[in-house]
């Protein structure tokens, strides 16, 4: 791992304790690890990538639901902002409609996290906020987590 790479981890894993790599010998790597990769599981797993996700209850049917519809028209407003957070940023956009929920997740690879971070996920505070005016919205949330293709 590059020493820069290492650098910035520890600092994000300061402030996300859900991330703070454990100890490991070199056999414990899962066979998929990357050379950029933090080891999870006793190395059974690992990520190079992490999300922000924001997500939300909606009301109504999701065929027609006018509070999901407003969502969707927020998400084509502020998406060229949030894919403009890194040059390999995914984007997923989940919706249940038995559950009513809507996330969405927004993934960077690791060393472009911290810089994220540190501008308070931008435009994550004006999206919220639209989000929360959005009449049938609530539960208004966020989470960091670790988001890898296998």
């Amino acid at each position: 791992m590059k020493a820069s790479t290492f650098t910035l981890f520890a600092t994000i894993a300061a402030r996300t304790a859900a991330f703070t790599p454990s100890a490991h010998s070199g056999s414990a790597f899962s066979r998929n690890m990357s050379a950029n990769s933090v080891p999870l599981a006793n190395g059974a797993m690992s990520f190079d990538r992490v999300c922000r996700e924001w997500r939300c209850k909606y009301t109504g049917d999701k065929a027609t639901s006018e509070s999901l519809e407003a969502i969707s028209k927020l998400v084509d407003e502020y998406l060229p902002k949030i894919k403009a957070v890194s040059s390999g940023v995914t984007v997923n956009r989940l919706v249940c409609g038995a559950c009513l929920d809507f996330k969405l997740m927004t993934t960077v690879p690791l060393e472009d996290f911290g810089p994220w971070e540190k501008s308070g996920y931008a435009p994550e505070e004006e999206f919220l906020e639209k989000l929360r005016a959005i009449e049938g919205v609530s539960q208004v949330e966020t989470q960091t987590i670790t988001n890898m293709v296998i």
